[in-house]
């Protein structure tokens, strides 16, 4: 078994986008025109403005990437523990079988680099106390990266709906300059509460959404991580394969856990 994880489309996370954008249509055009909710400088003053905003709070380049975060959202790549478990266990019962040296040509065939470094120390000899630093210390640049990404949507998830709000407060002081005309505050009043609207739909339809997703995928992602160096040490010790089964499983919920069976 050489791979163990392949990217494909969450629809999880795309339906739930779609679903909930196509209700809050619906829910204005059974009300109204939808053209009555559009306003050019309000969607400027949102989306533009907030992105600027994370200009000020990130570095360029973490904005810059913030489009390939977006596809860790949109995308999953299918981490499935059984296919990892077996993974060990095969690789334990051929280290035991013909030594450590063995799991050379397998860590070449490994698509998760990761896992090829961890398997190489191994090979190489290492200690069990450096690997563990090492594959941890990696796992921790990791996390960082991952809460780097989940920060950026969290942070823009609270400016969107600021600058709705500034937004708003503009409409109502050029609407309050028009109070002599009575047949004015309607529609000036609607169009600054539009700026609040967007404000609101980017931060807890697209931006808050996102960055939850992104903390649920590195659990993921660290919790796979962590099961390969464990499984690495166990083979390193030269514990049977069933017992590394047997450790690793108990780090799972039973759903998930790796039958004798299989």
């Amino acid at each position: 078994m050489t791979r163990t994880r392949r990217s494909k489309m969450d629809l999880g996370t795309i339906g739930g986008l779609v679903v909930t954008t196509i209700l809050i249509l619906i829910s204005i055009m059974l009300g109204s025109d939808l053209i009555v909710f559009w306003n050019t400088p309000s969607v400027l003053m949102v989306v533009i403005g907030s992105i600027s905003i994370m200009f000020v709070c990130f570095p360029g380049s973490q904005c810059k990437n913030a489009l390939v975060v977006v596809r860790k959202a949109l995308f999953v790549e299918t981490r499935n523990p059984e296919q990892v478990l077996q993974l060990m266990r095969e690789m334990s019962a051929r280290a035991r079988r013909e030594g450590v040296l063995v799991l050379e040509d397998m860590a070449s065939d490994q698509e998760d680099e990761f896992l090829k470094k961890g398997i190489q120390m191994v090979v190489d000899g290492h200690e069990p106390s450096a690997i563990e630093e090492v594959l941890y210390n990696e796992i921790d640049k990791i996390t960082e990266r991952h809460k780097e990404g989940a920060d950026f949507f969290e942070q823009w998830g609270t400016y969107a709906p600021a600058m709705g709000m500034i937004g708003t407060l503009i409409g109502l002081v050029q609407m309050l300059q028009s109070l002599d005309d009575p047949g004015a505050i309607g529609p000036a009043m609607a169009v600054a509460l539009l700026t609040t609207l967007y404000g609101s739909v980017l931060a807890n339809v697209i931006a808050l959404p996102i960055a939850h997703k992104l903390e649920v995928r590195s659990g993921e992602e660290l919790s796979e991580k962590n099961l390969i160096v464990q499984g690495l040490l166990s083979i390193l010790a030269g514990e049977s394969p069933r017992f590394l089964v047997d450790r690793l499983n108990a780090q799972l919920p039973p759903s998930e856990r790796l039958s004798e069976a299989s």
